[in-house]
């Protein structure tokens, strides 16, 4: 993607606070879903383990989600998160410690939103975050259905902008999540309507503009990618 498109997602708003449906509550309460240890996200019920969806096949190699892990990969995202095409929209320029604790935000959660690397043929190169838009505060914005998913991205090094890797791995992450969570009708993403180049890559991944609709801090793209359209578009 260019360099006004690496940031598909803010941080403004609390992604975390939507209550969970009775029978989620119900496992987390037995102990069910909960991470083995701090650096592995809850990528179990609420998400269809993210964990173990494995790689989508892509013309530049395979690509796979892989959950972060803060001791292997703080100092990467830091970097990425530093580069000022990628901090205008994301807004977590600063120390390890700014990016430390919006990470701990998903991770010392329940799974609804989980935090992952996107690996290219072997190479991270992309970070992103995949969370249960009908739990979290954008469905406050929109006409939620249940298990809805949501989208944000970031490229993370400069040589990977501009050259069409954003629609692909954009539809790959897409085919993803319809593949491996079949109660999913619908993916959304949401990014900042004065990132044109980035609305352009959601439409050249298969996703339509559905709505403007005003979040905290950004006039945003409502983009969807629907299930029943997934072969047309």
């Amino acid at each position: 993607m260019p360099p006004t498109d690496s940031g598909l997602g803010s941080s403004s708003e609390d992604t975390l606070d939507l209550q969970l449906p009775p029978e989620f509550s119900a496992l987390f309460a037995e102990g069910h879903g909960r991470p083995a240890s701090p650096d592995v996200p809850a990528a179990g019920p609420l998400l269809d383990n993210l964990a173990g969806w494995g790689a989508a096949g892509t013309p530049a190699g395979p690509f796979e989600l892989v959950p972060v892990q803060p001791a292997r990969d703080l100092a990467l995202i830091t970097g990425w998160m530093n580069d000022p095409a990628v901090a205008a929209f994301w807004e977590l320029a600063g120390p390890p410690e700014t990016t430390a604790a919006h990470l701990r935000g998903q991770l010392d959660g329940d799974g609804r939103s989980v935090p992952c690397l996107g690996v290219l043929d072997g190479v991270p190169m992309s970070y992103w975050e995949i969370y249960r838009a009908d739990l979290d505060p954008l469905a406050r914005h929109y006409p939620a259905r249940p298990q809805d998913t949501g989208i944000h991205l970031l490229i993370g090094g400069a040589g990977d902008r501009g050259r069409g890797l954003g629609g692909m791995l954009l539809r790959a992450t897409a085919d993803l999540v319809l593949d491996h969570r079949p109660r999913c009708a619908r993916v959304l993403a949401e990014p900042d309507l004065r990132n044109t180049a980035s609305v352009a890559a959601f439409l050249n991944a298969g996703f339509r503009y559905c709505d403007e609709i005003e979040l905290p801090g950004k006039r945003a793209a409502l983009m969807v990618r629907d299930r029943a359209l997934r072969d047309l578009l």
